[in-house]
């Protein structure tokens, strides 16, 4: 198996899992931390779509198509302490951004052959992610780590197990 096969399934997996907890939860869910002082679920989102979207410019510069309007500076670090629902983007938008984004890092990846993921990844990601490989597997990593907040909420909330 190829190592672009490998990180298509791991990121086929991180997805699955994501959005199976987040199916059943509405906007006002989103707004919920799972703990003071930890974003809520809304940013969270807008904060995946945004890292996917940065990290994936920096190595492949025009390929990832533009995110919505003023979307960086709603889920930008100084916009997390924000309670405010109507300053976020809803579930909807925020689904629909990260398939369109989803899909253009598919695009890339399928570009990338396997001596491509040995080439450095760019500087802004290196001191995690070394590579080009370790950068395209931290994506799908990166959601799995988010998600485990989202079991919390769910928790809280009342809602089932679903995983």
């Amino acid at each position: 198996m190829r190592s672009q096969e490998i990180i298509k399934i791991n990121w086929a997996t991180s997805e699955k899992i994501c959005t199976t907890y987040l199916e059943d939860l509405n906007d006002a869910d989103l707004m919920q931390r799972p703990h003071t002082g930890c974003n809520h679920l809304n940013w969270q989102l807008g904060h995946l779509i945004l890292s996917e979207h940065s990290i994936l410019s920096g190595y492949a510069p025009d390929r990832m198509p533009p995110l919505p309007e003023r979307f960086v500076d709603k889920y930008s670090k100084e916009k997390a302490g924000s309670d405010n629902s109507e300053e976020f983007l809803t579930k909807a938008e925020l689904l629909q951004t990260y398939r369109t984004q989803r899909e253009a890092a598919i695009a890339i990846l399928a570009d990338c052959s396997d001596d491509d993921f040995d080439a450095d990844a760019p500087e802004a990601i290196r001191s995690f992610a070394p590579t080009v490989g370790a950068m395209m597997s931290m994506l799908g990593n990166h959601w799995l780590m988010h998600c485990g907040q989202w079991v919390i909420v769910r928790r809280t909330l009342g809602k089932p197990i679903v995983i």
